[in-house]
């Protein structure tokens, strides 16, 4: 028996031999293919973790600039309407009209012949009307009540030098008003793009820390640090430098007491030129309006594109090198700073520096101040004066620097002047305030935010081996993460691919490896213009 089963086995090892063979790759394979989708599966999982939690990043980091440009906001508006106070202006053209109506009762009709025609009774109503749509009362502004209008003096001789001075008041009120609520849609516009800078700039650094502490084994910390919660450990790197931050955000002071005041006079120039002409007697069309805002507009940022791009803001946002001691004493800190925070300070200054002096900053610009512009006149103007349709919720809104507009009845001067005033302080203290929320809804601003978000992380991270390398080694001992620069990843050039997506294009996948270096790839090109181009050029070829 056991004979006959050694020939049967020896005359079919072949078959025998090739069908273990079969079996032992099948199994390998199987094994191989298994691993392989569970490695696919743990790849995939840990990618869209990364996606998730750079968007919830994101998507926090630009509601805290929303509510911080609302903080900021209320300081500028205050140094803007304590210099300008137009209320002030209508109350007193508002005792001199209570004047008149006093010497009206005492004296013939005919004294009146000598009073120049440059301010009527229509005015007046007018004024009236003005002083109860602005909203504040003269009490308010610490103003006498309208009997104490009438107990100056009364002699004729003063009559006709209490005209002119009224007819100056006019105009004064006319220019103070306009500027006014121009002035603060451009400080709304600058303080919203400048805080966008400044906070997606941390919140980068920040997000940076977070990846490289966890590749070494760290604990992941979740927003901005402004706070030293580590005194015992000087070497801070990336978004944990606390002073360096404080000392960033501390540069917003420029805007709200200098920058503002050289804003209001640009504007207040420009308004002059425009509507200097104009009397109070006159009447405008909306169409009419809106040609004279835009005039105003062309003077302060210019009148075709190129001049637009190669307008200069950086003054108004930041000091020059030689002030920026003086900043820091004005905000009460001092000027020693170690060698660490003073690089990352200068740093950061640098690159908000060439973000402004960027033709993006002056394209989002200007469509920031499409929105605030267009929120005043085809809104609140047009509603309000010419029974016009709300179409500020309209998508196609921010495309065009003014829709058309049908003509219709003409307004008295005084009358858009009260809607103008009551809008100033809507836009400066308004809550909530519907023309941030207007330019909240402006798509290249949130893309502009996603760019710096995810652009230049090789001014972040020093190469460890080559000074031209591209690749920075981390050793560890914990499995190792990867972390691919948006710049050179395909997915990462579409900052406009989806409204509900912000987050796309700064996706930096952690995929697992069984090795002891993480690898974070910086690339070689991913400059800021270059990133913008790309973005750019997405939106256009998705829409």
């Amino acid at each position: 028996m056991i004979p006959a089963t050694r020939r049967w086995l020896k005359r079919n090892r072949t078959p025998f031999a090739i069908g273990f063979g079969v079996i032992g790759v099948s199994y390998v394979a199987t094994k191989y293919l298994l691993g392989t989708l569970s490695e696919s599966r743990k790849r995939t999982n840990s990618d869209r973790i990364a996606r998730d939690n750079l968007r919830r990043r994101f998507e926090q980091n630009q509601e805290d600039c929303t509510l911080t440009t609302l903080v900021l906001l209320s300081t500028a508006a205050d140094n803007l309407m304590g210099e300008l106070q137009t209320e002030r202006i209508t109350f007193e053209l508002q005792q001199k009209k209570a004047a008149n109506q006093v010497r009206t009762g005492d004296e013939p009709a005919s004294d009146f012949g000598s009073s120049p025609p440059s301010v009527t009774d229509d005015d007046g109503r007018s004024m009236v009307s003005l002083q109860s749509d602005s909203g504040i009362h003269a009490s308010q502004m610490g103003i006498p009540s309208l009997s104490a209008a009438g107990e100056g003096p009364q002699d004729g001789g003063q009559r006709g030098q209490k005209s002119r001075s009224k007819a100056r008041l006019w105009n004064d009120l006319k220019l103070s008003a306009i500027t006014r609520s121009f002035a603060l849609i451009y400080i709304l516009a600058l303080i919203t793009l400048f805080t966008r800078i400044q906070l997606n700039l941390l919140g980068r650094r920040s997000y940076l820390s977070s990846v490289v502490s966890l590749a070494t084994g760290g604990i992941e910390k979740p927003a901005i640090s402004l706070e030293n919660n580590d005194e015992d450990n000087p070497n801070q790197e990336y978004g944990e430098d606390f002073e360096a931050n404080r000392r960033y955000l501390t540069f917003c002071w420029w805007l709200l007491h200098r920058g503002w005041r050289d804003v209001m006079l640009k504007v207040k120039t420009a308004v002059k030129e425009v509507f200097g002409p104009l009397h109070p007697r006159d009447s405008l069309s909306l169409q009419r309006f809106s040609e004279l805002t835009l005039e105003v507009r062309k003077k302060v940022e210019g009148a075709t594109e190129s001049e637009r791009k190669e307008g200069k803001w950086l003054q108004f946002l930041l000091p020059p090198r030689d002030q920026e001691d003086y900043l820091m004493e004005k905000s009460g800190m001092t000027t020693e700073l170690s060698l660490s925070t003073g690089q990352t300070l200068r740093r950061l200054l640098d690159e908000t520096a060439d973000l402004i002096d960027s033709p993006p900053f002056s394209h989002v610009l200007t469509l920031l101040l499409d929105a605030g512009f267009s929120t005043l006149v085809e809104k609140n103007i047009a509603q309000r004066h010419f029974e016009m349709p709300n179409t500020t919720d309209s998508p196609e809104l921010y495309k065009p620097r003014f829709t058309e507009v049908i003509d219709v009845k003409p307004v008295k001067l005084p009358s858009l002047l009260a809607t103008v005033t009551r809008q100033a302080h809507s836009i400066g203290h308004g809550h909530p305030n519907e023309y941030l929320q207007a330019m909240d809804r402006v798509e290249d601003l949130e893309a502009f935010a996603a760019v710096i978000y995810s652009s230049n992380w090789e001014n972040e991270i020093s190469p460890a081996n080559h000074t031209e390398s591209s690749i920075v080694f981390v050793k560890q001992d914990e499995p190792a993460k990867m972390m691919t620069s948006p710049a050179n990843n395909s997915e990462s050039n579409k900052v406009l691919a989806k409204e509900d997506e912000p987050a796309e294009p700064m996706v930096m996948p952690a995929t697992e490896s069984s090795g002891q270096e993480s690898v974070v790839d910086l690339g070689t090109a991913s400059t800021f213009e270059s990133a913008w181009e790309k973005a750019v050029d997405t939106v256009d070829k998705g829409a």
